[in-house]
Order: structure tokens, then C-alpha cells, then sequence
């Protein structure tokens, strides 16, 4: 790895290499017997977990399997992990959902959120005990009262919605909304970048869509006041601007990785991803 830098709480990374990784999504519930199962096995020690679970939340315009280079790296080193369905109807919803998850698998547990998965992160993991580390990537960390669309705006950069593909819905309520999707031929060069040209068409394909009115939800509850936390910041992102992705981290008191990667960092650079989700796994242990 080349031109490392480290300064109070902030690593800079350049010219890392990229392993993408395509495959089937992963379910919540299909990992969560084997989680559990795994950390059984682990507590050993006194009868607790050695190591923590990893339970992983996509963001908007993605799904589970946007994690599987990661997911595939942290098994191999012996972590249980959970890939959660991300429903991507509103932060509060969309805690509750993962909240549900939370519970089913115990002891400490490190969550990793991507982009609008930040926000459902800081919201479930208040007044958890047994969430020990939140992880940030490309993500939102909002505070009481932002929302994701207000943070995006904060800092000039994003060119997401000039590529948004708006699809009129009707919620189960019988109400009407909007479900927002990035067109497809405009996918790569939005979200994935640095991702094969097979592999984003790929993702452009299987993304599922984000609820209009999550990204205009205002956050109510904030974890990482309270929680240890990781930020990877994206320096080549499209999606969220990278000045306000750092004015996020150094808010949260974050430790910092900064990468030059698009919005898809996961699918492009997941070294780099477990690398900082090991060190949040380490300091929980």
C-alpha cells in the first residue's frame, strides 16, 4: 500500500489496489442463524464473545450483495457477520427493521453503515449496549434534526440528482410518494466508477430504490455521540461530497480513513473496508 499518512485520527490512502467482488445478495435472516451460531462458538473466554458480530446496512441504490467482498474477508478471519435487507423507506422504519435484527443476534456488535445506511446506523444503535463501534462508509452521520438531503447540499460536489430516475408510488397506506432511482446508463459514472463496466451494470440492474421522503427525514437521535466510531471518506465521490463527508467525521470525533474511491468503496476497495472495520472489531474485544 503506498502513500500512507496517519494524523490524529485521520489515514489517507492512495493508490490501494481494487478486489471487486460480485454475488448472490445475502439476506438478514439467511446469516443470522449462522451469526449466532458462530458467536456461540466463540465465547470461550469466560462466556463472552471474543469476537463481536458484524452487522453490515447498505444504503440507497445497492443491496446486501454490495457487501460480499467484505463479508467474505471478515468470515475468513473468523467474524460472524449479518448482511441486512435495508427496506430504504425512512431512517425511523428503517431502524426499527434493523433494531429487530439487533436483537436476534447477541452480544457486542460492531455496525457498519453505508451512505443513507449511516443514518439508519445512528439511529438503531442508540442505547444499545451491546453495540461497541460504528462504522462509517461514505455514509451519513446526521445530527438531531438533518436530514441526508440537507447534508448532501451543505457542500457543493454532488451530482446525483441530475441522474435520478423519480418513479411515482402508491404506499401501502394507499398514500402516494416517489421512489428514486439512478438511471442505469448513468450508474457507473454516478455510484461505481471505479467498479468494471460488467460488475456496475451489474449493480445498476439489482439496486432497489430509495423512498424520496427518507432522504427528507430528519434524524432525531444521533449514536455516534456516544459510540466509538470510524469514518471512510470518500474522495472521489459523486454521491455525497467529500467536504461534507469530513465535516461529518470530524463532527463524530471520528477516526478517519480517507480513500480515493467512488461512492461504491465497498465493491471497489473492500481490503480497505475490513481493514478499518478490524480495527473497530479490535478495539471492541
Amino acid at each position: 500500500m503506498s502513500n500512507v499518512k496517519r494524523a490524529s485520527k485521520r489515514r489517507i490512502l492512495t493508490g490501494v489496489g481494487a478486489a471487486v467482488t460480485a454475488g448472490i445478495a445475502v439476506g438478514a435472516f439467511a446469516l443470522v442463524g449462522t451469526a449466532t451460531a458462530t458467536a456461540d462458538a466463540d465465547r470461550s473466554a469466560g462466556g463472552r464473545q471474543v469476537k463481536p458480530t458484524i452487522v453490515l446496512e447498505h444504503g440507497a441504490f445497492a443491496d446486501a450483495s454490495s457487501w460480499n467482498g467484505v463479508i467474505a474477508r471478515r468470515q475468513a478471519d473468523g467474524y460472524p457477520v449479518v448482511a441486512v435487507a435495508n427496506p430504504l423507506r425512512g431512517p425511523h422504519a428503517d431502524a426499527t427493521a434493523l433494531r429487530s435484527v439487533l436483537d436476534h443476534v447477541k452480544g457486542p456488535k460492531i455496525l457498519v453503515g453505508h451512505s443513507y445506511g449511516g443514518s439508519v446506523i445512528s439511529e438503531a444503535a442508540a442505547n444499545d449496549p451491546e453495540v461497541e463501534g460504528l462504522v462509517y462508509v461514505a455514509a451519513f452521520l446526521p445530527a438531531p434534526g438533518e436530514s441526508a438531503l440537507e447534508l448532501t447540499n451543505k457542500y457543493p460536489g454532488s451530482t446525483l440528482p441530475d441522474a435520478l430516475d423519480p418513479v411515482p408510488v402508491t404506499n401501502p397506506d394507499g398514500s402516494k410518494g416517489t421512489d428514486l432511482y439512478i438511471q442505469q446508463d448513468k450508474f457507473r459514472d454516478q455510484f461505481a466508477a471505479d467498479v468494471s463496466n460488467a460488475k456496475a451494470a451489474l449493480a445498476a440492474a439489482g439496486q432497489r430504490p430509495i423512498a424520496q421522503s427518507a432522504l427528507e427525514e430528519k434524524a432525531t437521535v444521533a449514536a455516534w455521540k456516544t459510540i466509538p466510531s470510524w469514518d471512510i471518506v470518500t474522495t472521489q465521490d459523486l454521491n455525497i461530497p467529500a467536504a461534507a463527508q469530513r465535516f461529518m467525521a470530524k463532527r463524530a470525533h471520528a477516526r478517519t480513513t480517507e480513500v480515493a474511491a467512488s461512492h461504491s468503496v465497498a465493491v471497489s476497495h473492500p481490503g480497505v473496508v475490513t481493514r478499518v472495520i478490524e480495527d473497530a472489531a479490535r478495539a471492541a474485544q
